[in-house]
């Protein structure tokens, strides 16, 4: 069996790695890494807006494989938070056929950060570096943006992961969907 995992990012291939390790469906698999085009602006602000880039990626990865997955970060609004926005991953994963989505847990970035995000139309990573608040451009490769303000708790790995196992629920219960 052959999975593509619609990025090269070393963070997102290691969260699909691990997350698949416990399925009996995926005992025998190859995993790649593929440069796959999201179609979507490089910072998304919106659920569908979200939604529709992991579902992108995981489209324009299916290539000679069984599954592909997408995975995207995005902005989406959320009512009383400190700066209306709050971070979602999504999963989507593509059979070829069908998509089966995955949502991973909510976080809100520093009010200043999500404001230049919306003002600026820059990426998170960007809106970190220039409020001083990070010096790694490669952040999103590594502990991601929730690392930092975790303190390490929680890296993005295992945050991707999250969003990753919820829309593996389809694969392992077809009879359910």
């Amino acid at each position: 069996m052959k999975i593509n995992v619609g990025s090269k990012n070393e963070v997102k291939i290691l969260a699909v790695k691990e997350s698949i390790s416990n399925y009996k469906i995926f005992s025998n698999v190859q995993i790649e890494g593929i440069n796959a085009n999201s179609e979507i602006s490089a910072q998304p602000v919106s659920m569908e807006e979200t939604i529709k880039g992991a579902m992108n990626r995981a489209k324009n990865s299916f290539k000679d494989c069984d599954y592909s997955f997408g995975i995207e970060d995005g902005l989406i609004e959320v009512p009383n938070t400190k700066s209306n926005y709050m971070n979602i991953c999504v999963c989507a994963i593509y059979d070829g056929q069908n998509y089966h989505l995955g949502l991973g847990s909510a976080f809100e970035h520093p009010k200043k950060v999500t404001n230049l995000v919306l003002q600026d139309n820059i990426e998170i990573t960007e809106a970190f570096l220039r409020t001083g608040l990070i010096d790694n451009p490669k952040i999103g490769s590594e502990e991601g943006t929730i690392g930092f303000l975790t303190k390490g708790r929680l890296p993005r790995k295992e945050y991707t992961k999250q969003a990753i196992q919820m829309a593996l629920i389809h694969i392992e219960n077809p009879n359910l969907f």
